[in-house]
């Protein structure tokens, strides 16, 4: 994992499917499990989303809050 690649979580919409235009880390889980199962897409947009599937399977979404409260401080 790359240390960059949380924040991309917070700042990178789905590009495409269901839940076009959604941020990464507020796609439901069950739809970053679908992926698990089905597999994820190659490149960047695959290793986000089998990241943001680890966290969601092992209940730590909570370690976004810290970068998620930075975003929406004034001046971000």
């Amino acid at each position: 994992m790359k240390p960059e690649h949380l924040l991309l979580l917070l700042t990178r919409e789905m590009p495409y499917g269901k839940y076009q235009g959604r941020k990464i880390a507020d796609l439901p889980g069950h739809y970053l499990g679908w992926f698990a199962r089905e597999g994820f897409p190659r490149g960047e947009l695959g290793e986000l989303l089998a990241l943001m599937y680890e966290l969601d399977h092992n209940d730590l979404r909570a370690l976004l809050d810290p970068l998620r409260a930075g975003l929406q401080r004034p001046g971000r």
